[in-house]
């Protein structure tokens, strides 16, 4: 590894170049930066912790410290990063309170925008919400089964025509991406995943309301919570191996005994 880029890799892995170099004028410098780095975070190129340098980073784009600092803010914005002051930027951890808050927040927002899309959607947008699906469904690259699950899911509220709305789930959709990968480790819970989708898109077709909130508020939040577990669970699988043992097993409680 170059010594100049601090454990940054940008210049040590010409094999498997990872990040793109052309700026194409169709959009800004930073969010070309950002985009490339989010990237190398959810593929595992830039694991949690790493520090992220300006100067290296700058280098290897051929820009000034300023777009490479708009992105860092960006990333940090996201969730996806991490600056202290005198520290410097570096990749966030993954955090098991975090993963299950962004989905306890997302099956809030996504509840209502459900509801209110719902007398609003046509067979044109049913036709698409299933296709969606479908494809969320068959779908065994985590990369791409990222993407077709947040678009099933926004094609599930884009009827409700609420931009806000669709902007703070879209932004939650995003800073929960890595957590998500997460079940392609647990595939009996994929599947399981993929099942609930068929049930809160019927709900959607019958016009259920009740049930399609319902529904979706279980999903998200019964996702959060096999994050919460799995990350708590590695954690501690972890700390013990550091410390040379292995993890205790959770001992049951006594039963209550009667008064």
């Amino acid at each position: 590894m170059n010594d100049a880029t601090d454990g940054f890799p940008l210049d040590s892995a010409p094999r498997v170049p990872f990040l793109p170099v052309t700026v194409t004028p169709r959009a800004s410098t930073s969010r070309v930066i950002a985009d490339a780095l989010r990237t190398a975070i959810v593929e595992g190129t830039l694991a949690p912790g790493a520090p992220l340098r300006q100067d290296a980073i700058a280098r290897h784009f051929s820009v000034s410290a300023i777009p490479v600092r708009e992105a860092l803010r960006q990333l940090e914005s996201e969730g996806w990063a991490k600056v202290a002051v005198h520290k410097g930027a570096t990749v966030a951890p993954l955090s098991a309170e975090e993963a299950r808050e962004i989905y306890e927040i997302r099956s809030a927002l996504e509840s209502l925008a459900i509801g209110l899309a719902i007398p609003r959607h046509t067979a044109a947008t049913l036709r698409e919400a299933e296709t969606l699906c479908r494809a969320a469904e068959a779908e065994l690259d985590p990369a791409l089964y990222v993407a077709r699950n947040e678009a099933f899911h926004m094609s599930l509220y884009a009827p409700a025509a609420r931009s806000q709305l669709e902007e703070m789930i879209t932004t939650l959709h995003r800073r929960g991406e890595r957590y998500l990968r997460l079940k392609f480790g647990l595939p009996v819970y994929k599947d399981e995943s993929d099942r609930e989708h068929t049930a809160i898109l019927d709900a959607v077709r019958r016009g259920d309301i009740e049930a399609a909130r319902s529904l979706v508020a279980a999903h998200l939040l019964g996702t959060g919570e096999l994050l919460y577990r799995f990350l708590t669970e590695r954690a501690q699988a972890e700390a013990a191996q550091a410390n040379g043992r292995k993890p205790r097993a959770k001992r049951a409680r006594p039963a209550p005994t009667e008064s």
